[in-house]
C-alpha cells in the first residue's frame, strides 16, 4: 500500500472514499475540492495537503481519484494547459469517478496518455453509506492493464472486490452506468405515479407499497425510496438536480443511437421540472412532491391577486 492517494472533489461521496482509504491503511497525501473550505476541513481530518493548485495535487500523489460534478468540471481538471491536473502528470493513475459522458472519459484518456499517465474511469452505483463504508458498486472502463494495476484500491472500495466489474474499453463503463441510471430513474418517477395515484384514490399506502412489493410493480426504489415519498423526507443522497443530469447523458445516447426512448424522455422531463421550480436539491424521491395532491412549490400569486385582497 505505498501508493500515494489524492482525492479532488471532497463532497460527500469523495470525502467519504477518502476516509475509507485511509482506514483501509492507504496514504491519503492529499485533498483538493473548488470550495476550498471542504478541503481544509477533510485535510485537517485526514492530517493531510490541501493544496490550491491541481498540479500541486498531481505532486503529491501517485494515484488521483476525481469526484466532480459534470463534463465542464472533468474538462476543467484535466485542462490541456494552465492549472492542470495533467501537469507534470507521467506515470500517474487517475481514476475518475463521476457520472459524466462517456465521451469524456474518452476525451481525458486521450489527454492523459499524451502526458504518459494513465486515465480509468470508475463509475459508482452506490451512495454515500457505501462509500464511507467501502462497498461501492464499481464499473470500471479503460485499459485492462491498468486496471489490474489499480485494482487494490479499487478494491479497497469495492467490498475487497465482491462488487467491481471491469466493463472494457474507455466509455463502456460509462454508458453502462448512464443505462443504470436511467432505468433508476425510470422506476422512481413510475413509484412516484403509483403512490401518488393511490394516496388520490384514497388507498392505504402502507398496503399498496406490500402489494407492490409482492408483484410485478417491486423494484429497489420501491425500498430506498418509498418510505421516503410517503413521509416526505427527502434527505439527499443523490438529488434531482444529479437525476436530471444522468438521465439526459442517457437520453443523449439514445438519440445518438437513433432510438426513441419515451420513458427516459418523460423522467428526464420530470427531474428537469423540480430542477426548475426549485426543488433539484432535494433527493430524487423528491420526485412524489409533483405527483401527490396538494404538494410541490407553492404558486406564486400575482401582483393583481394581491392587490384585490
Amino acid at each position: 500500500m505505498s501508493e500515494r492517494i489524492a482525492v479532488v472533489g471532497v463532497g460527500r461521496m469523495g470525502a467519504n472514499m477518502a476516509r475509507r482509504l485511509q482506514e483501509a491503511g492507504y496514504s491519503v497525501t492529499a485533498v483538493y475540492d473548488a470550495r476550498p473550505e471542504s478541503a481544509e476541513a477533510l485535510a485537517k481530518e485526514l492530517n493531510c495537503a490541501n493544496p490550491l493548485k491541481l498540479e500541486d495535487v498531481t505532486a503529491l500523489a501517485d494515484v488521483v481519484i476525481t469526484v466532480v460534478t459534470d463534463d465542464k468540471a472533468m474538462h476543467q481538471i484535466f485542462a490541456p494547459r494552465g492549472d492542470s491536473l495533467l501537469n507534470n502528470a507521467k506515470g500517474r493513475i487517475f481514476i475518475n469517478c463521476a457520472t459524466v459522458s462517456p465521451a469524456v472519459h474518452v476525451d481525458i484518456e486521450k489527454r492523459a496518455r499524451r502526458v504518459k499517465a494513465s486515465s480509468l474511469e470508475a463509475c459508482m452505483a452506490s451512495s454515500i453509506n457505501q462509500a464511507r463504508a467501502g462497498t461501492l458498486y464499481l464499473m470500471v472502463g479503460g485499459d485492462s492493464k491498468v486496471f489490474e494495476r489499480a485494482k487494490p484500491i479499487l478494491d479497497a472500495l469495492s467490498d475487497q472486490g465482491k462488487l467491481l466489474r471491469y466493463i472494457g474499453r474507455a466509455g463502456q463503463a460509462a454508458q453502462v452506468k448512464a443505462l443504470v441510471n436511467m432505468v433508476m430513474n425510470i422506476n422512481t418517477a413510475g413509484l412516484a405515479e403509483g403512490l401518488g395515484l393511490g394516496s388520490a384514490l384514497g388507498l392505504d399506502l402502507k398496503v399498496l407499497m406490500e402489494v407492490f412489493s409482492q408483484t410485478g410493480a417491486n423494484s429497489r426504489v420501491l425500498v430506498t425510496d418509498g418510505e421516503d415519498m410517503l413521509n416526505r423526507d427527502h434527505s439527499c443522497f443523490f438529488s434531482a438536480a444529479h437525476a436530471a443530469k444522468d438521465s439526459g447523458i442517457a437520453y443523449a445516447l439514445g438519440q445518438q443511437a437513433k432510438l426513441e426512448l419515451p420513458l427516459a424522455k418523460a423522467a428526464l422531463g420530470q427531474f428537469r421540472k423540480m430542477v426548475k421550480v426549485g426543488l433539484g436539491e432535494l433527493d430524487k424521491s423528491g420526485v412524489a412532491e409533483l405527483t401527490f395532491k396538494g404538494r410541490g412549490p407553492r404558486k406564486k400569486r400575482s401582483a393583481s391577486k394581491k392587490a384585490k385582497r
